[in-house]
């Protein structure tokens, strides 16, 4: 009894042990890595410098703040509108302004009367002095007086012309030719001028620019006037010629992430920027990435 008993303990562990082995080999089963989208973009040549880039407005995209913090009121524009320059964009609250701003031009109309009549009595004094009708004492007064008249009027009408300045500043105008690409308030929202993100988006895109990262530890093969050409993520086929626009003179952090599994995220670059034509037929948008590959 024994015997039999030591021997099923034996085939109980080595069963325990076998099963123990198929989890193990089960958990740690390497799954086939998932086919791409599409095969990744290809050098053009042996020594072609690859970088990744980001899609902006020609001249960057420019965002649109506001002066003061205040209510929006209203937004005269939506997503793909062309404006011009000074074209209104947004109208801010100004209802306390405009209620300044009455009682500043009724002040005007009070000094402009407080002038006319310092006027009449100054004149009347300087004909009246000329044959003694009045003391020259008399006279000095009434000049200064009118003096004074005139310097209220004046300070009246600045505080009328500041007033009138702020008001039109709380009309936020395009100060650029463009296209909107965000808009990110609502009438009704309160706008601040330090807001991380921007009531408006606006820029120039029936050309657009890229601005690619060449890795610092290769920047020194970037020359100025280099030929590129571009792919779109996801579109290895067709091919964009890039036309060279600068070298920025400041090596950066990196930002621009593709992904990748192997990108160093810890390194510096050197930002070169390319434009082209922004096509109707295959239109490409400000955000989108871009591999590129900078000629030798």
């Amino acid at each position: 009894m024994s015997l039999l008993l030591r021997k099923l303990s034996l085939w109980a562990a080595l069963g325990g042990v076998v099963i123990v082995i198929f989890m193990v080999r089960k958990t740690t089963a390497v799954e086939p890595m998932p086919t791409p989208a599409s095969p990744p973009a290809q050098k053009q040549s042996a020594r072609g410098i690859a970088a990744a880039g980001m899609v902006e407005a020609l001249r960057e995209n420019t965002s649109v703040g506001v002066p003061s913090a205040a209510l929006v009121q209203q937004v005269f524009v939506k997503v793909w509108d062309k404006v011009e320059v000074g074209t209104p964009l947004l109208q801010l609250d100004d209802r306390d302004l405009q209620a300044q701003l009455g009682a500043q031009k009724a002040d005007v109309r009070v000094r402009e009367a407080e002038l006319a009549k310092a006027r009449r009595q100054h004149e009347r004094a300087e004909s009246l002095r000329a044959s003694h009708g009045v003391s020259q004492d008399e006279a000095d007064t009434r000049h200064d007086e009118f003096a004074v008249a005139q310097a209220r009027l004046e300070s009246a009408r600045a505080t009328v012309a500041q007033t009138e300045a702020l008001i039109e500043r709380l009309t936020v105008r395009a100060p650029i030719r463009g296209t909107i690409l965000q808009v990110n308030t609502r009438a009704g929202e309160y706008a601040t001028p330090n807001a991380s993100t921007p009531p408006l988006l606006l820029g120039s895109i029936e050309e657009v620019q890229v601005r690619a990262d060449v890795d610092e530890q290769i920047a020194p093969r970037v020359k100025a006037g280099i030929k590129a050409i571009g792919y779109l993520k996801g579109d290895t086929q067709n091919a964009i010629a890039m036309e060279f626009v600068r070298i920025e003179p400041f090596v950066t952090p990196k930002r621009n992430l593709t992904g990748s599994s192997s990108e160093r995220v810890d390194t510096r670059v050197l930002q070169v920027i390319y434009k082209f034509p922004n096509d109707l037929a295959r239109r490409v948008y400000v955000g989108q990435q871009m591999d590129l590959f900078i000629e030798e």
